[in-house]
């Protein structure tokens, strides 16, 4: 019963905030097109965007752990399919099958720097499933003028009631087919650039500095 109180929770306390959106043009152009991609996000923000996103369902990779099944269940109750599985416990499973949900035209969503990070540093799943589906990566970050810090590696962030949020999204980062080792590290480090930049605009359009500091 737990997921479904906190998900009937959120429902509430989201409902209230304000929401800015920044740089969602070519996003919307792409999703009224019909085509399909990949969002990639921090994952101090996964909470926030897995509600924001449930008019676009999408396959989410959630770790294989115990705590992950809460998550899963609560990505389930807002109309995603979990796909279990992290770097450290059956991420390749869990890759392949991301990319599979990918080609049969599902949306799919990963947070960039893990389970279990290190925070705001990129890892090379998202890449190689970007590479391997020929689908893009849409890099998302969002921050709030206020909000509840939690004290996890990650310091996850949920926004309080009333809160106003900014939802910043990036201009799409195709990976070519077939990339070599160095080629998976120069589009890491680019998304992770480009998400801390977008991470850098929001928390500063919010009043605020970085939220991990």
């Amino acid at each position: 019963m737990a997921p479904r109180i906190v998900y009937g929770l959120i429902r509430l306390w989201f409902a209230t905030c304000r929401v800015k959106v920044r740089g969602d043009g070519p996003l919307v152009e792409f999703v009224r097109a019909g085509n399909t991609g990949i969002a990639a996000f921090w994952h101090y923000s996964f909470l926030f965007l897995f509600h924001y996103f449930r008019d676009f369902p999408a396959a989410v990779m959630v770790s294989a752990s115990r705590d992950g099944e809460y998550i899963a269940r609560l990505a389930q109750l807002m109309g995603h399919v979990p796909v279990r599985g992290s770097s450290h416990r059956g991420g390749v499973k869990a890759l392949r099958d991301m990319i599979e949900q990918l080609r049969q035209g599902r949306n799919s969503a990963i947070v960039a720097d893990g389970s279990q990070g290190p925070a705001r540093r990129a890892q090379a799943g998202c890449i190689l499933m970007a590479s391997k589906s020929g689908k893009p990566i849409f890099p998302v970050a969002w921050a709030a003028d206020r909000a509840l810090i939690f004290r996890s590696w990650d310091r996850t962030v949920v926004p309080l009631p009333f809160a106003r949020i900014v939802v910043r999204v990036g201009e799409p980062l195709a990976v070519p087919p077939a990339v070599t080792s160095e080629q998976v590290e120069a589009y890491r480090l680019e998304l992770e650039q480009r998400l801390n930049r977008l991470y850098e605009a929001a928390w500063h359009e919010v009043g605020r500095g970085a939220h991990d500091v």
